[in-house]
């Protein structure tokens, strides 16, 4: 596993409009996370003094709330004066949350970012400075993640990429060969083809902002011009990226109409048995360990002209207006970096730890279901960035509409493209 990881952005999560003034009110009560207080875990300066840390997430939410406890649980066995209080929110309501506390003065002491959300609440103050950050702990490429102008405002808390995973049943079945990694879109959509039907779908790939620029990666195509003043994804290989997303829709994969894009749908449409092919995170492998009689595994997505699998980090921050900086950067880096963390990431598949020791890494291997860990690596070979602007989640609201209004056969995809290229470029 000696490679280089890059460091990539989570999700679709807002680009927040009102972070202008939360960073005033940061400044008005900004906390400095170097002060000289000689004991983090002091309240007021008294050594031994109690001190509560809230923190707020959303990565913990659907299954790994138990396991977040368990972390905080040991630091607190390790650190008797300071207790965390945990706050976990569903991720679509996150973001609003998140920005409704910090605009009000309510917000965690600490809480979590995607990258895309970490550089906007960077620019605007509402992070305090990290001091004495233990860089060699962590993998550097995603340690640097979350830094700006050369200032650690976060740590990395956690990688992860999207894999294609597929029901073995299903395949066995239909007397189909499984999936492997040297498969193209022609391969993936004959087997879909295939397996479609009687009550079962052959795919599962939302027609989203963030599946189209992987597939346009995988499709050899661009998303921004070279020098970043135009979008480039209106182009043949963009065409064919969107194309291979939507004519799946009402072909081989369920459409809105059957419940696709609603919380959930996907993952038990795979856990009942009646979806072949899914393209998702292995955050979901916790989720399926135990589901009784489903045989499944994985492998890197197919690409087309060339391989491009999407990979997210995620990161946590103090907040500038806490009291408690120096304890609440030493949850955070337990958080991040104990052996504590590590055991439970990988024994319950919640990610992957930003650490640096491959030999902690490799102990994930060993873990069934999926047989085919090792395709979680093979993957991050060809890594796609997400693209990132300053009105991201307007650039990302645009793109997921126009291709909607492509599925919808309100537009032709050479139209939807166009007019979405002309509204995000007036973005930048």
């Amino acid at each position: 596993m000696s490679r280089t990881i890059r460091a990539t952005m989570r999700g679709a999560a807002p680009v927040l409009a009102g972070l202008a003034a939360i960073g005033m009110l940061a400044a008005c009560s900004q906390g400095s996370a170097t002060n000289s207080d000689p004991d983090p875990t002091t309240a007021d300066g008294e050594s031994g003094a109690p001190v509560t840390i809230t923190y707020m997430n959303f990565s913990a939410n659907g299954g790994n709330e138990e396991n977040l406890q368990a972390i905080a649980d040991a630091f607190t066995a390790e650190n008797p004066d300071v207790t965390v209080e945990i706050e976990t929110v569903a991720y679509d309501d996150y973001f609003t949350s998140l920005q409704t506390a910090l605009a009000g003065g309510t917000a965690s002491d600490t809480f979590e970012l995607n990258y895309e959300n970490f550089v906007t609440y960077a620019a605007s103050g509402a992070l305090a400075e990290l001091s004495d950050v233990p860089a060699d702990v962590y993998t550097p490429s995603l340690l640097d993640a979350f830094t700006r102008d050369g200032v650690q405002y976060g740590l990395p808390e956690s990688f992860s990429d999207v894999v294609l995973f597929y029901n073995k049943t299903l395949f066995d079945e239909a007397g189909l060969d499984y999936p492997t990694a040297d498969w193209t879109w022609a391969d993936e959509q004959a087997a879909a083809e295939a397996l479609t039907g009687g009550g079962v779908w052959g795919d599962y790939q939302p027609v989203s902002f963030h599946e189209f620029y992987k597939t346009l990666a995988q499709a050899g195509g661009q998303f921004f011009t070279e020098d970043g003043s135009a979008v480039a994804f209106d182009s043949p290989e963009g065409v064919a990226a969107a194309t291979w997303l939507i004519d799946k829709s009402g072909t081989t994969m369920p459409t809105e109409a059957d419940g696709a894009g609603t919380p959930d749908f996907d993952t038990n449409l795979f856990k009942e048995g009646k979806l072949a092919m899914w393209h998702s995170g292995i955050w979901m492998f916790g989720a399926l360990a135990d589901v009784e009689g489903l045989e499944w595994d994985i492998v890197v997505e197919p690409g087309d002209a060339q391989s491009a699998s999407a990979m997210f980090t995620n990161g946590v921050v103090v907040n500038a207006a806490s009291d408690q900086p120096e304890a609440s950067q030493a949850w955070l880096e337990y958080l991040t970096s104990s052996q504590t963390m590590v055991d439970l990431r990988i024994s319950s598949g919640w990610e992957l730890p930003p650490v640096a020791d491959e030999a902690a890494l490799s102990a994930y291997l060993e873990q069934t279901p999926p047989q085919n860990r090792q395709a979680v690596f093979d993957a991050l070979e060809s890594t796609v960035l997400p693209p990132v602007i300053e009105r991201q989640q307007e650039m990302q609201d645009i793109l997921t509409e126009e291709l909607g209004n492509a599925a919808a056969d309100r537009k032709s995809v050479e139209d939807a493209l166009a007019d979405a290229a002309e509204r995000i470029n007036a973005l930048l």
